[in-house]
């Protein structure tokens, strides 16, 4: 059985929106397009390649799938090469004719978990929509938050009203990297446990 795994590139204050560049997500006036690069750094940009080096398929929502079908495929470097290279699988109920090669749409986030069944690790990429649905069916492995020292005070955030209660161990040691990022892997640990803190 393979796993699911949600990379997310996140500031602070739980912003995910159109990290990359600056005409990539304006929705509801974001203004902070492209906040990404500013604080990355090469090595931060290493650990991102090899994380999309492990991928056998990407599954996208249908915003950042039309996102990545739009510049990807034009793409020759190494993460351009594997993006092109494996199965692409986007949940949508609206696509039909999925432009970008080797893309195959899926109905919801239940067929999506069965993609554990074909492949070691499906990746994701943004899709915040998508991550909430996968984790509500209880389909998404690990949770790859890559966690940038900015505050935005607007755009989309992957937990907000309506989010799951559930509780994540962390999966892997957590990374620094030279600017002031933090890379966390976090895999599902159940549900939420509660109790008084010793002394009160």
């Amino acid at each position: 059985m393979g796993i699911i795994v949600a990379n997310l590139f996140l500031t602070l204050d739980g912003v995910y929106q159109a990290p990359g560049g600056r005409e990539e997500d304006n929705a509801g006036g974001f203004a902070f397009g492209g906040w990404q690069a500013p604080v990355s750094d090469d090595e931060a940009g290493a650990a991102i390649a090899d994380e999309i080096g492990r991928i056998d398929a990407l599954l996208l929502g249908r915003k950042t799938y039309d996102i990545f079908a739009a510049y990807w495929p034009h793409q020759s470097d190494a993460i351009g090469g594997t993006l092109n290279r494996v199965p692409k699988f986007v949940v949508s109920s609206t696509l039909t004719a999925p432009g970008w090669a080797g893309t195959t749409v899926l109905p919801d986030a239940a067929a999506a978990g069965r993609l554990r069944e074909e492949y070691n690790q499906v990746h994701m990429f943004g899709s915040g929509v998508l991550i909430r649905s996968l984790l509500a069916a209880d389909v998404l492995d690990r949770l790859h938050l890559w966690l940038y020292p900015i505050t935005l005070g607007q755009g989309k955030r992957l937990f907000d009203a309506g989010t799951i209660p559930a509780s994540f161990r962390l999966a892997e040691p957590a990374r620094t990297f030279p600017k002031g990022a933090v890379s966390l892997v976090y895999e599902r640990a159940g549900a939420v446990e509660t109790q008084d803190m010793p002394g009160t």
